[in-house]
């Protein structure tokens, strides 16, 4: 478990962390989200004893993780797969950890093989792509069997196969009972991988609950209707002050309006539909509507 206690970060008069509180439970892929520059990786760095807290704390199973003898066994972390040695090799970076950290030399080869890097062991690191270091930043975060996890763009710089195979394994090692914590910027992968989310910005806690709840926020639901007169509908929908925008099956998406009022509408215009369906808004709506006075960098903004 990891619990954050008013934690605060401050650069100079730059705030990072601002007075952050929140418990990661085990039994749970909790996706922590937040906008550029929001803090992040500050707090990941803070939980690792890598950056000193200005004020609060970071706990881990309540303890400061620099008192944890031996950490690799009792939190592994991915914060960035290119901070490695380029010129050793996988299995001898990994041999340098686990003797660092009194782990057996077959742990080595077991956690290379769970990565899918065994047969590359003994090639220089410095010769890996990206999604080869993500692998072999995972297997060091796996080296200890530690119950707590944090991982820091995780699915950066892998194929398809990878990232499914990475999903997989978060969600195995929460039902586990283990504690894994897992930073993205990529919503499409958090909605099919995590449970929970905690979101943040310029520091501060903006959301911490289900991914049900989280999506829910969200105030633009669409609903889906197929019509043989799109443009008849479209008019009418547009008067009545609501967004649609048509798609290439030839269904059209509103938003703004209800069901109920949608149908009505179409109804008092004489405009028959073939199909009304109403679609929960994605994670990175609601995602967007939640963090939009959150954002410090925005594409176009010459500030």
């Amino acid at each position: 478990m990891i619990e954050l206690r008013d934690l605060t970060k401050r650069y100079g008069r730059t705030t990072a962390v601002d007075r952050l509180t929140l418990t990661v439970r085990p039994g749970h892929v909790t996706g922590f989200l937040g906008p550029n520059g929001a803090g992040k990786s500050t707090t990941l760095r803070l939980v690792l004893g890598l950056h000193r807290p200005t004020s609060g704390t970071a706990l881990v199973d309540g303890h400061p993780f620099a008192q944890l003898p031996r950490g690799l066994r009792h939190v592994g972390a991915l914060l960035d797969a290119g901070d490695v040695h380029g010129g050793r090799s996988a299995r001898a970076h990994l041999r340098a950890l686990a003797r660092s950290n009194a782990i057996g030399r077959s742990r080595v080869d077991e956690v290379l093989s769970e990565v899918g890097l065994a047969g590359v062991a003994g090639r220089r690191i410095g010769g890996f792509s990206l999604g080869m270091k993500q692998r072999l930043g995972i297997a060091a975060a796996l080296l200890g069997d530690p119950p707590v996890l944090l991982f820091d763009e995780p699915f950066n710089g892998l194929d398809p196969e990878g990232v499914r195979w990475v999903r997989g394994l978060f969600q195995r090692l929460a039902a586990e009972g283990r504690t894994v914590l897992v930073s993205s910027h990529l919503m499409s992968e958090m909605a099919q991988t995590a449970d929970h989310l905690v979101v943040i910005g310029r520091g501060e806690l903006i959301a911490d609950e289900s991914l049900a709840e989280f999506a829910a926020r969200s105030a633009r639901p669409h609903v889906v209707v197929r019509t043989p007169d799109p443009t008849a509908l479209t008019t009418a929908v547009r008067e009545a002050g609501a967004a649609v925008e048509s798609a290439a099956d030839g269904s059209l998406t509103v938003t703004g309006l209800t069901p109920a009022a949608l149908g009505d509408l179409a109804y008092a215009r004489g405009i028959p539909l073939h199909e009304l369906v109403t679609r929960a808004a994605s994670l990175e709506e609601a995602f967007m509507d939640l963090t939009a006075d959150r954002v410090d960098y925005r594409a176009g903004d010459h500030r």
